[in-house]
């Protein structure tokens, strides 16, 4: 079965920083391009990174650029976000998927930044 968990939310006063994890199982890992979304409370879900197969190039959307930064790990079937000077409006349930998103939803990790 393949899926991806995330791992690493958490409440964080603004300015703050955590990182995330999101573990790939039961798939090619390296072969697929993995993307973080976010879900903010009465919001659609959106897409904030995503990181290529091979050399690894990046993509950030506007509203997080320059704080957050995107890396893998594929002996460790992992990708991280890395999350820095965090602000009351990075507050959502983040997620991973492909950068396609064709698999289905895990449960996400909660992040809140709040003082």
């Amino acid at each position: 079965q393949r899926q991806l968990v995330e791992s690493g939310g958490g409440l964080v006063q603004p300015g703050g920083s955590l990182r995330l994890s999101c573990v790939a199982s039961g798939l090619t890992f390296e072969r697929y391009a993995i993307g973080w979304f976010r879900q903010a409370p009465g919001k659609e879900r959106e897409g904030i990174s995503c990181i290529s197969t091979g050399e690894g190039s990046t993509y950030y959307a506007d509203s997080v650029k320059g704080r957050f930064t995107i890396s893998r790990n594929n002996a460790k079937n992992t990708v991280y976000l890395q999350m820095n000077s965090l602000k009351t409006e990075d507050t959502a349930v983040y997620y991973c998927n492909t950068n396609t998103a064709d698999l289905p939803w895990g449960q996400g990790t909660q992040v809140t930044v709040s003082s």
